[in-house]
């Protein structure tokens, strides 16, 4: 047994791996014609990629994006809150204490919105209170939104446009986009085409209790009329 079997090492990267590198590389190609910095839209490319679309959005690319959104939000008001009591933004005791608000309001947030995003909210809600200078700290914390939200759109983009099943998937996907295009132009709906029409017949117990009180009003009629007084 050699050392690649002993420590689990594939002999070659898997499909997920190259989409990962692929969307993460084409940010960067991306950014460098831009002029601007790829890093965090890179790591939002990372994040976003998971084994589908609805995987990487919802245990990766989410995770990131949800986090980045609220941990900015936050980090920006408290830090303008900050500033009120230190206005020329330099590092007191008073913000280890709106550190600790921030990470309570961080992920009472994230319970109601999305429950992934605390760990990156709290990366980016510590750089804004920390390590931002006074005059940047809002366009910082808009720009990481931006960024990640680039990162994770390109990593779904790669990973619907190049699925795990390739052409299988491609072929069912342009069959469904002609059935349905076939079935508007004729005026019909493609979910309910080929669909039976099922009339409503009542069963035995419905029809029953109208049974009955024909039943009872029988008698009735065939009863002499009360004579009078």
């Amino acid at each position: 047994m050699n050392i690649t079997q002993k420590l689990n090492v594939p002999h070659r990267p898997g499909m997920r791996t190259i989409k990962t590198a692929f969307a993460a590389m084409l940010c960067a190609v991306v950014y460098y014609f831009w002029g601007r910095s790829p890093a965090f839209a890179c790591i939002g490319a990372i994040f976003g990629m998971g084994t589908g679309t609805s995987d990487g959005y919802h245990n990766g690319g989410g995770n990131r994006l949800y986090g980045t959104v609220l941990g900015g939000l936050v980090g920006m008001a408290l830090f303008r809150l900050y500033l009120v009591f230190v206005p020329d933004g330099h590092h007191t005791l008073l913000l280890a204490l709106f550190t600790f608000v921030g990470v309570v309001l961080l992920v009472m947030l994230c319970q109601v919105f999305w429950l992934g995003g605390v760990q990156p909210g709290g990366v980016v809600l510590c750089i804004l209170l920390f390590n931002t200078p006074v005059d940047t700290y809002v366009s910082y914390a808009l720009n990481r939104i931006f960024d990640t939200t680039v990162g994770v759109l390109a990593a779904l983009a790669v990973s619907w446009l190049w699925p795990r099943d390739g052409l299988a998937v491609w072929k069912k996907r342009i069959a469904d986009w002609r059935n349905n295009f076939h079935a508007s132009a004729h005026g019909i709906h493609p979910d309910l085409h080929d669909k039976p029409q099922i009339s409503y017949i009542p069963d035995e117990e419905e029809s029953a209790p109208a049974d009955a009180s024909q039943e009872d009003a029988s008698p009735a009629a065939d009863e002499p009329p009360a004579r009078a007084g």
